[in-house]
């Protein structure tokens, strides 16, 4: 017999044999079909998601021959695709900016252009009103095609005309047809359609005709001196080449002399040589990178993807020649040898291997075009078109088949090791366990470890990297010994899950592998997540917040909105919640009353609170002697010494209110319950009777605060210098203060709070600059427009300040991992217990047989699954925190570094565990997964004829 002919026999055993066992088939095609399936997806994602340069171009200037702009720098050079240019002669001095250049004199003869330029604006919505950029650009041309296009309704039109995109209207309330009015100069539009930009899908923008918007503003700007002028940007122009010739590269040199930049389409499809482009006899072709940065990532996805298949589908194939094991043996006594029992086992691996290949790149490109609108979506920019290429396809299929092989091959192995009288008679033998393969994987567990924890103390993150690696294989190998012992754990255990601890232990070869699968699956989610979740604490003690927590704030911007403030107040209270009190507070300062925010530094004088010098005042990581102590402070003492309030507000400050430096503010006993959250009668009394309260006790000294006033009177301030007389001068008080708890001192925004009869008193300037408002939330979108809405009803100068505190978009990758896991955890889980019952099905018959109550059925199905989850997830665990840990020794440190270069820099490095997925992998899904196991079992079974 040919070796073909061999394995055709072989190949046709293996078809019907896994028509026969149909459901443990289907089990094996899902577990090589899915990981195909998510490469596949994965593959033509990524493929569609990157542009060409074609795609790019359109995405860039639409269906136009070029983009033309002004860069307002004179003379340039530039590369053909536009992206790397500079002045002719970059050494040239350059006195003043040069005029702007008439861009449509450098357009080829016979061209057509229409021209883009923005401006931002304030426009009503349904809610109030909201900041937004508007274009002014002819939609409706076919030249924008590829840059904008329609979604539905119609393009403006003239000047009564705005189209919007999709997310300005979601988030304004607005929809077609609505009416908004851009309030900078008071004209009103009708938004007749939804604009798309398909390079830009989260754009948040409004799409006018040129000259509807910009020119009126300028007119308007012109005559009424209360309307500021609009702050546009330089015109851009979309160019159509004349017929047939396009921008050819010396148009884009033509242009180039007069200072316009020009992305050309056919200079960037089809460049000159490099003889031609002077730049490039200047400099050296730039390199941006490639997509082939992603060909590490996607390899190694690939290989976890195989190791998963390979230890899960490998037990079902050794299940499945088990329960073979009698044709097996026929197929030996009717004169075939070990190879071919091998290559029949193989077959079924060749079979099942390639339906799941076909199968999961079918499903993975099918399900692609499905989603295709939500990955677009997330991506923020629509496909060019969808790639799917071949010889990518057909590797990844190659891929599914070759691990089904590799899935079958121990399995195939020991079936043909096996004897003919076993194979006929049913009996497996007694086998022993390896006792190399744990001391070998104890071994390099010890080496792994070693070697991560070297690589964290080197800084060597490769290292780290490759020894975690190490240390995940290591513990595969102690794996079957752990399985073993857990046999030992069921003596004084109930029935059931004695039975489920000895099964797991008698069959490792069926158990391990599963239990290696979710170590796998889980170690890789722990480690991401312990790392994520102690950056995120990390980020969390290095923010700086603007307001205090659970507050808000309407600030005046001085320029005469102060005497509007009660309107201001009640624009707030009447379109937001508010949980508690509100105070009101004054800006303070010495010197001429003009407005601070605009004149030079101390044009109006300064207040300054002195800050004593020795131990208790003066930040010892500042300095002198402060490197030498930071390099014998651990990150925990440093962490601790910046809290000190001699070190706080040394480093980074809050300037959400208008104190500057000092954080001074005059207030009553409302800002310290309010805001402060200082409830103490000895405070208000104090405030009451003109004490100022001090929130930082390092600027106290024996109760007593110093306040240096510099007094500078402006020539126009004729009042002032009537009052006020003379020079410039400066003023230093002592003033008795009541002196906080330390733990206010890092109150963000307010280091002192003033009585006004004290300012008074000093003969300082206040001015009523706002109010603090104590809330539950922050306010949401809507209520932010509305409120906006209502304070420029109110007269406008005013704005809300507002602090939602450290970004939190970390939640859902967490959310994604533990998710990924707990379905590897489950399927493993699932699958091993399916095999466990058709291995078991004899003595699960028996049992029946013997009057063994029919919940046994249940609850022994239930605890093996059990058995197989909880020790994957635990060994996963362990073994994940191992990189996590690693590695952020290696960010401890880099962190300890940078604070002996800069004593003020944190060296806050911890290791947070991210307990709430922790509790969902450790107990949620085990648990979950054996009641479902338990849940659709049958407790009853019919009585069979045992064969043989």
């Amino acid at each position: 017999m040919s070796v073909f002919t061999g394995w055709r026999a072989a190949l046709r055993i293996a078809g019907r044999d896994a028509m026969r066992a149909k459901g443990r088939s289907a089990l094996v095609v899902a577990m090589i079909a899915v990981p195909v399936l998510g490469v596949t997806a994965l593959d033509v994602t990524f493929r569609s998601m990157t542009q060409t340069t074609a795609e790019k171009l359109t995405s860039q200037m639409g269906s136009a021959d070029a983009l033309f702009a002004d860069q307002q720098m004179g003379p340039l050079e530039q590369m053909p695709d536009g992206e790397m240019f500079q002045q002719t002669d970059p050494d040239a001095p350059v006195s003043q900016p040069p005029p702007p250049v008439d861009v449509t004199t450098t357009f080829p003869k016979g061209s057509r252009a229409i021209s883009i330029q923005s401006v931002p604006a304030s426009v009503t919505t349904e809610y109030g009103i909201a900041n937004t950029d508007i274009y002014e650009f002819r939609t409706s041309d076919g030249m924008a095609r590829g840059k904008t296009d329609l979604v539905r309704g119609s393009y403006p039109h003239g000047t009564g005309e705005m189209a919007a995109t999709e997310l300005f209207l979601e988030e304004t309330g607005l929809s077609v047809g609505s009416t908004t009015t851009v309030r900078n100069y008071g004209a009103k539009f009708k938004i007749t359609g939804v604009i798309e930009q398909p390079n830009d899908l989260k754009s948040r923008a409004l799409f006018a005709d040129p000259g509807a918007v910009i020119a009126p503003w300028k007119a308007k700007a012109d005559h009424d001196k209360k309307v500021l002028p609009p702050n546009t940007t330089p015109k851009e122009w979309l160019v159509k080449g004349p017929d047939g010739v396009g921008v050819t590269w010396p148009d884009v040199m033509k242009a180039n002399k007069s200072g316009v930049l020009v992305t050309s389409r056919q200079v960037a499809l089809d460049p000159p040589p490099d003889s031609e482009v002077p730049l490039l006899k200047k400099t050296e072709r730039p390199n941006w990178g490639s997509s082939g940065d992603w060909s590490p990532a996607l390899l190694t996805v690939v290989s976890m993807a195989v190791l998963e298949i390979v230890l899960l589908a490998g037990p079902a194939f050794a299940v499945g020649a088990r329960r073979s094991r009698r044709q097996l043996g026929l197929l030996g006594t009717c004169g075939g040898d070990r190879r071919h029992v091998r290559a029949v086992v193989l077959g079924g691996g060749l079979v099942l291997g390639g339906v799941g290949a076909v199968t999961g790149v079918v499903l993975g490109v099918g399900l692609t075009v499905a989603f295709r609108p939500m990955l677009e979506n997330w991506a923020g920019h629509r496909f060019g078109s969808l790639v799917m290429p071949p010889t990518e396809l057909l590797l990844i299929a190659a891929i599914g088949l070759v691990t089904g092989l590799l899935a079958a091959f121990a399995p195939a192995v020991v079936a043909s090791r096996q004897s003919i009288l076993e194979s006929l008679t049913g009996r497996r033998g007694v086998r022993r366990s390896s006792r190399v393969l744990p001391v070998v994987g104890a071994c390099v567990l010890a080496l792994g470890c070693a070697a991560a924890v070297y690589g964290a103390t080197s800084g060597d993150e490769t290292l780290v990297a490759g020894g975690s690696v190490v240390a995940e294989l290591g513990m595969l190998g102690c794996i079957p010994v752990v399985v073993g012992l857990l046999g030992r754990l069921g003596r004084r255990l109930p029935l059931s899950p004695r039975m489920a601890l000895r099964d797991a232990a008698r069959n490792r070869g069926r158990t391990a592998p599963a239990v290696a699968a979710v170590m796998a699956a889980v170690a890789g989610s722990v480690a991401i997540a312990t790392y994520m979740s102690s950056k995120v604490a990390e980020y969390e003690y290095e923010y700086t917040p603007s307001l205090a927590q659970g507050t808000i704030a309407v600030m005046s911007n001085g320029d005469g909105s102060a005497e509007r403030l009660p309107l201001a107040r009640a624009a707030v209270e009447r379109n937001m919640t508010v949980s508690g009190g509100h105070a009101d507070f004054k800006r303070v300062w010495a010197g001429s009353d003009c407005n601070v925010y605009y004149e030079e530094e101390n044009g109006c004088g300064t207040l300054q609170l002195v800050k004593p010098t020795g131990e208790g005042h003066t930040c010892p990581l500042k300095g002198k002697g402060a490197q030498e102590l930071a390099a014998r402070l651990s990150a925990d003492e440093h962490k601790e010494q910046m809290n000190t309030p001699a070190c706080l507000g040394e480093h980074m400050l809050s300037h959400a209110f208008p104190t500057g430096e000092d954080q001074i503010l005059v207030a009553d006993a409302n800002m310290l319950s309010t805001y402060v959250k200082l409830d103490d009668p000895a405070a208000a009394d104090a405030l009451a009777a003109g004490t100022p309260v001090l929130l930082n006790p390092a600027y106290a000294k024996d109760g007593e605060i110093t306040l240096s006033a510099v007094h500078k009177y402006n020539d126009r301030d004729k009042e002032n210098r009537k009052q006020h007389p003379g020079k410039a001068r400066t003023t230093t008080d002592r003033l008795k203060v009541y002196v906080a708890p330390a733990k206010y001192a890092a109150t963000p925004g307010v280091r002192l709070v003033l009585p006004q009869k004290t300012a008074d008193r000093l003969g300082l300037h206040t001015q009523p600059a706002g109010s603090v408002y104590a809330v539950s939330q922050p306010p949401s979108n809507a209520e932010q427009q509305r409120i906006d809405g209502a304070l420029e009803q109110a007269g406008g100068g005013f704005w809300l300040q507002t602090d939602s505190g450290p970004g939190q978009d970390e939640n859902t990758l967490l959310l994604v991992l533990t998710l990924f896991a707990g379905v590897v955890t489950l399927g493993a889980a699932a699958i091993t217990t399916g095999l466990a019952k058709a291995d078991a099905e004899a003595d699960l018959t028996t049992l029946s047989a013997i009057g063994a109550p029919p919940g046994v059925r249940r609850t022994l199905t239930g605890f093996q699954c059990l058995v197989v989850a909880l020790t994957g997830v635990v060994l996963g665990t362990i073994t994940g925190l191992v990189p996590a840990v690693a590695l952020r020794l290696v960010d401890l440190r880099e962190a300890l570094a940078a604070m002996r270069a800069d004593p003020m820099e944190s060296a806050y490095t911890p290791i947070v565990l991210p307990w709430s997925t922790l509790a969902v992998l450790v107990v949620g899904v085990p648990l979950l997964a054996g009641a479902l196991a338990a849940a659709i079992t049958r407790s009853r079974q019919a009585l069979a004829r045992r064969a043989g």
